[in-house]
């Protein structure tokens, strides 16, 4: 009897009324190094000049769905007491510490698990703590429409109209138009492709028919881990277990007993491209701007938004520039001076100083993995 009355109340919700965010606040930003760290990775940094962090921005973009008691965050629980004094308003309820590393599917299934438990009813939507979008309006329309096609059953992913041919980001075919009046630009997801050359690059973008992945799902709860329990069934159990203790006594004895046996797998992987396989993904497209700030390169043309001959400053340094572009990012207050150098990156720390080019930004990882090797954690 019960069980027939809480089914009637949940089908009355308004989708909006069941929506819930989740930030995956994790990953170094190797690429970002040595501004990003394990310590102190990209979204805790301030990298657009706005004066705000990137999780504070995320933050901000997410608390019109609901208000802030319906964001929870996962991030590294080396990480919670800067990411608690960035956001004041987070509460603890809402904040899921990984023991270590295990890629987006454990953080976004165990966030979607533990919600299911709460609301069973939820649907859930996972936008990383680490991206830039400047038209906030923009994202919540097309996160609304994601919303509204999540109730159907569907997972849902946000797919970014392309500005060029972009070899940085994979790609989501677009399907046919699902033809739902509360989102009209909805369309089914035809397949998921992997970072392309840049001869396909320029074909799917000339194409009309590709959009850029840009990691974002919303979906049912239930629907989610029903898939990855197709998928990864061994990881879905020990979520589930882990989800069932979470609001316990016993979570810290779970934690320590499962977590270290998870599998690392990208969501990508385990959920959105077997599903799509399946005919169970839908897209929605957007056209607001976006940006992930991937590299240092990426930051540059951020700041200088398009326009040539500039030198963009990220921070507190005395700056000294004669005929010189690119972007200069300090962590020190020391005077630096540059001449001639164009499309340079400098990025100051006090006790890393890196120097490249925007051409080079993107071998900025292959220096922390040679830093690894050699045993300069230290600086890592």
């Amino acid at each position: 009897m019960f069980g027939s009355v809480f089914t009637d109340m949940t089908n009355q919700r308004e989708p909006l009324d069941r929506f819930f965010s989740i930030i995956p606040a994790g990953g170094i930003g190797s690429r970002l190094w040595p501004l990003s760290r394990a310590s102190a990775p990209k979204f805790l940094h301030d990298l657009t000049g706005s004066g705000q962090t990137l999780l504070q921005d995320t933050w901000d973009r997410l608390t019109p769905f609901g208000g802030r008691d319906r964001i929870l965050v996962v991030t590294g629980k080396v990480h919670k007491s800067a990411v608690l004094e960035q956001i004041e308003d987070l509460s603890t309820d809402n904040l899921v510490l990984e023991l270590s590393p295990k890629d987006s599917t454990a953080a976004i299934a165990l966030a979607a698990a533990i919600l299911m438990k709460r609301e069973p009813d939820v649907i859930i939507g996972s936008f990383a703590a680490d991206h830039v979008i400047t038209e906030d309006a923009k994202f919540q329309a097309v996160v609304r429409e994601a919303v509204e096609v999540a109730a159907t059953g569907k997972i849902v992913t946000i797919g970014i109209e392309p500005t060029e041919a972009s070899v940085g980001f994979g790609y989501i075919k677009q399907g046919e138009k699902l033809g739902l009046a509360a989102a009209p630009n909805a369309r089914d997801v035809a397949k998921f492709v992997e970072k392309p050359n840049i001869a396909k690059a320029r074909k799917y973008v000339e194409s009309g028919d590709y959009l850029w992945n840009a990691g974002m799902f919303i979906a049912q709860a239930s629907v989610l881990l029903a898939e990855l329990a197709k998928s990864e069934p061994e990881l879905h159990a020990s979520i589930m277990e882990l989800a069932e203790v979470w609001d316990t006594d016993e979570r810290k004895a779970a934690i320590e007993r499962i977590w270290p046996k998870l599998k690392k797998v990208a969501i990508d992987y385990s959920v959105a491209e077997p599903a799509a396989a399946a005919g169970l993904v839908a897209v929605v497209p957007a056209n607001f701007s976006w940006h992930d700030v991937g590299d240092f390169a990426a930051i540059a043309e951020l700041q200088s938004q398009g326009r040539k001959g500039n030198l963009a400053v990220l921070g507190n340094a005395k700056v000294l520039a004669d005929s010189s572009s690119g972007i200069l990012v300090s962590d020190t207050d020391r005077l630096i001076a540059l001449i001639g150098v164009e499309d340079i990156i400098v990025v100051d720390t006090p006790d890393a100083l890196l120097v490249t080019t925007k051409e080079h930004a993107q071998r900025v990882k292959s220096l922390v993995d040679a830093l690894k090797a050699t045993g300069h954690s230290d600086v890592l």
